[in-house]
């Protein structure tokens, strides 16, 4: 191997994790809309954990989908082809964002029944959110080194 080579999949290793990092912030902002908005609705409407954890799981994935859409479709695709390529791009990196996420909330004694204004609620779901950052990068690492997850969403110039 010589050295444009190596620095070549050097410069590929660091730009696909440059990318996995991006692809799942991007992630995490959709989800965690989702997360709080589920969370915060179910509580004030006293549903169930279960109730409340599939809101937020919803709300997620269509956070999720609708901020990729809106992206995509600033490049020039249409919403239709913008809201395909989201659902290419986002179902599995959401789908182990929030299995992660919802998990490790439920592992955490007394942050379901945590009220909104309590700092144990908000806490969790931060520490939940973070644990499924770090789970979910390497996945969408792995999906963008296969051409997959959000290689295939065409970026603007910026």
């Amino acid at each position: 191997m010589n050295e444009h080579t190596h620095h070549a999949g050097t410069h590929a290793r660091h730009t696909g994790w440059h990318t996995a990092i991006s692809a799942t912030l991007h992630c995490l902002t959709g989800c965690a809309i989702g997360e709080v908005l589920g969370m915060a609705i179910g509580t004030t409407a006293g549903l169930n954990d279960g109730a409340t954890i599939a809101l937020a799981i919803i709300l997620a994935f269509l956070f999720g989908y609708a901020l990729t859409a809106r992206r995509v479709a600033g490049t020039g695709l249409s919403w239709r082809q913008a809201i395909r390529v989201a659902f290419v791009a986002d179902t599995l990196s959401i789908g182990v964002m929030e299995l992660v996420d919802n998990l490790v909330l439920l592992a955490i004694p007394g942050a379901m029944d945590a009220g909104l204004a309590s700092a144990t609620f908000w806490l969790s779901l931060a520490f939940a959110l973070a644990v499924a950052f770090v789970v979910t990068v390497p996945v969408n690492r792995w999906l963008i080194a296969r051409g997959r997850g959000h290689a295939v969403v065409p970026h603007t110039g910026h």
